[in-house]
């Protein structure tokens, strides 16, 4: 079974943490949800309070099948932790996935991690990543999976789904749940 650590810090942006969540749980990943901080309740953009399953510190430097990390105003505590960065190193350098949506890519930039890939974010951090293919609703390059925002979470966690389990998983997720 895949494991997926999705790290949760307050103001996350709630669609782009739980649509994936749920997709992959449907798809029979264990998801790992951790808060930033030092308790387990997170509380996101839009007044959502999720009880996450566990901290950040407690994770400590455990290897996931993938890493997801949300976008939302919370982004800017992800690039303000450098435990953050920690995780998201040990993770590429293991060949793990990387997964970031809206402006959770500029975390993977901060750490080195953009230069020479394709990728998307949310129109608001264009400037700090000029690469951005702005056209995009989801972009894969290797085992780094990006995505343009709340509009597009679905399509993201069916992304996630598509790359960890198969292409058949995600149909299978897809007519179960009305998608396209």
């Amino acid at each position: 079974m895949p494991t997926v650590l999705i790290i949760l810090p307050e103001g996350f942006e709630e669609l782009e943490a739980v649509a994936p969540i749920d997709l992959l749980r449907r798809a029979g990943a264990e998801v790992v949800t951790a808060a930033l901080g030092d308790g387990i309740h997170v509380t996101g953009r839009n007044g959502l309070t999720v009880h996450a399953d566990t901290t950040l510190a407690a994770v400590g430097e455990k290897l996931f099948d993938a890493l997801v990390l949300p976008g939302g105003p919370g982004v800017q505590h992800l690039r303000a932790d450098p435990r953050v960065r920690d995780t998201v190193l040990r993770h590429d350098a293991a060949g793990r996935w990387l997964a970031a949506i809206c402006a959770a890519p500029t975390v993977l930039h901060d750490a080195g991690l953009l230069a020479g890939r394709r990728y998307t974010a949310h129109f608001s951090v264009a400037a700090e990543l000029p690469a951005i293919l702005t056209a995009e609703r989801t972009v894969a390059d290797g085992r780094l999976l990006t995505a343009r925002g709340a509009g597009t979470a679905t399509d993201f966690g069916m992304l996630l789904v598509e790359k960890i389990f198969s292409l058949e998983k995600s149909r299978e997720i897809a007519a179960s749940i009305c998608a396209p």
